[in-house]
């Protein structure tokens, strides 16, 4: 539909400069797609509702907000935006599976400091937080939030940098093509 009738199709989005904005930004450009953009305030739980009315036709967003849906059956899934199956719905193929592929699009988590933190209180809630994530009860629950939890190596405050940038360097470009301005 995005494709055959261009701009028909509706996004629902948090507004202009949103993650679900340029998540859908990125895929026109990816797909060649066209559809129109519907800005919510409240974000996510306003766009669900819209979604399982039928008021809009797609969105973009998180597992932990959409999973509830997809489980009881009001929205259905069409793909993760990932090169991998999520373990918590691994009924929803991945975007390479439904014919988009690479359009890999996650939203992530890190824990941010003051700059000049001490090495040593960095090194301490790293410590702390690689900790939390090992505890099997934790890494239950997030993995059924649909929560990907990264390997060890990856949870150190120099992969989280080295990632920040690496995410920056990916999305810029596109949101400077774009002129997304956030609201």
């Amino acid at each position: 539909m995005a494709k055959g009738q261009p701009g028909q199709a509706t996004q629902g989005t948090a507004g202009p400069g949103s993650g679900q904005h340029v998540s859908g930004v990125y895929f026109q450009n990816v797909t060649g797609s066209r559809f129109a953009f519907v800005p919510y305030r409240a974000g996510s739980s306003e766009i669900m509702r819209d979604l399982v009315a039928g008021h809009i036709d797609f969105t973009f967003d998180q597992a932990i907000t959409a999973l509830p849906h997809v489980r009881n059956g009001s929205v259905r899934a069409y793909a993760v935006t990932s090169g991998k199956r999520l373990a918590a719905a691994p009924d929803s193929p991945t975007v390479d599976e439904a014919g988009a592929p690479g359009v890999y699009i996650s939203t992530w988590y890190g824990l941010w400091v003051p700059k000049g933190t001490p090495h040593e209180v960095i090194r301490k809630l790293t410590a702390a937080a690689m900790d939390a994530l090992a505890d099997p009860a934790v890494q239950a629950r997030l993995t059924n939030l649909g929560q990907e939890i990264p390997p060890p190596e990856q949870q150190t405050a120099e992969a989280l940098a080295a990632h920040q940038k690496a995410e920056i360097e990916k999305w810029w470009p596109l949101i400077k093509a774009a002129n997304i301005k956030a609201e």
